[in-house]
């Protein structure tokens, strides 16, 4: 048996709640649109963690975060500890604080605009932001800042990520889910969606969106690190990724807008070192190499943190005729 919220309570209040939920760091309206990734069916407090009431259960993690993981395999893996470390120092250094400026205004002007999404009862723009291979929680943070009625949910396979992300802002909860085995939401649930250089999966995008919901994409432009992809050897951008992108959103969505934001970056070699380590290459280059290429560097090392932002809207369901 599962235990709801109890009414009258407000998000994020303490006490009168079942302990679990004073454990998990989720705002109540993102721990109401959860869903359960085995049956679609709503999730609430049971014993230790959420549970569905088809007999699925979940663990809250001591830091906040549920796993909403099915255990069938992921197709990818999540960031590795060092990872996460690399880009919240990165972050911290302020590296990405236009990007993440850019992805906050752009998501304040969408929630401005004819067609936006749910409001609250004092007409502010509200409804739920999900960041979908979220991270650290650093952009959709960002986007709460500027959306003072939304909450957010940053869904994350990387445990070591959705450490930090549980904790990114007052008004987001963290879910662990892998993103190519569905997303743990209710359907129509979601008024923004936010994807930053992370998978993506058309049809489940446009199942969890409100109807006059919205999707931003951020994707590394061919110029992007480009002063380290040579010196280094490090991945270089897919040339197709505009293709890529299309094919993924399966013909669902229509671009309604795209800006690109160049990023003149000043490094120490330590923080080229980083960029680096956060991100595919890591994969790629034994700690060595990586060191070996970044001391030939010039100090400070001048690179270019390229973007691309694109807004999409769902398409109309086809009516039958």
């Amino acid at each position: 048996m599962t235990t709801d919220i109890p009414a009258g309570v407000p998000d994020g209040a303490p006490g009168r709640r079942p302990d679990v939920l004073s454990r998990l760091r989720m705002p109540g309206a993102v721990l109401r649109a959860l869903a359960c990734p085995h049956c679609g069916h709503g999730l609430a407090a049971s014993g230790n963690g959420l549970g569905c009431d088809s007999g699925h259960r979940f663990d809250v993690a001591k830091e906040g975060y549920v796993s909403l993981l099915t255990g069938r395999g992921s197709a990818g893996t999540g960031d590795t500890a060092e990872m996460v470390r690399a880009r919240r120092s990165f972050q911290d250094a302020g590296h990405f604080a236009r990007l993440a400026g850019a992805v906050a205004e752009t998501a304040a002007c969408l929630a401005a605009g004819p067609g936006a999404g749910a409001r609250t009862a004092d007409g502010a723009p509200g409804g739920i932001v999900a960041d979908v291979g979220a991270g650290t929680g650093y952009h959709l943070a960002a986007v709460l800042d500027r959306l003072p009625g939304a909450t957010g949910v940053a869904l994350d396979v990387s445990k070591f990520a959705l450490r930090r992300a549980a904790k990114c802002h007052p008004r987001a909860g963290a879910a662990g889910c892998d993103a190519w085995q569905g997303l743990p939401l209710r359907s129509g649930a979601v008024s923004l969606l936010l994807n930053v250089f992370a998978p993506r999966d058309g049809a489940e995008f446009a199942r969890v969106l409100r109807p006059d919901g919205a999707l931003v994409v951020v994707t590394p432009t061919a110029r992007h690190l480009g002063e380290l992809v040579g010196p280094l050897g490090l991945v270089s951008v897919d040339p197709r990724k505009d293709e890529r992108l299309e094919r993924a959103l399966g013909g669902l969505f229509e671009e309604t807008g795209r800006d690109e934001l160049d990023v003149d970056l000043a490094l120490s070699r330590a923080d080229a070192a980083t960029a680096v380590e956060m991100g595919p290459s890591a994969r790629h280059l034994s700690p060595q190499e990586l060191r070996r290429g970044i001391a030939a560097l010039p100090e400070p090392v001048a690179v270019t943190g390229s973007f691309s932002v694109s807004v999409h809207r769902p398409r109309p369901a086809p009516t039958r005729g």
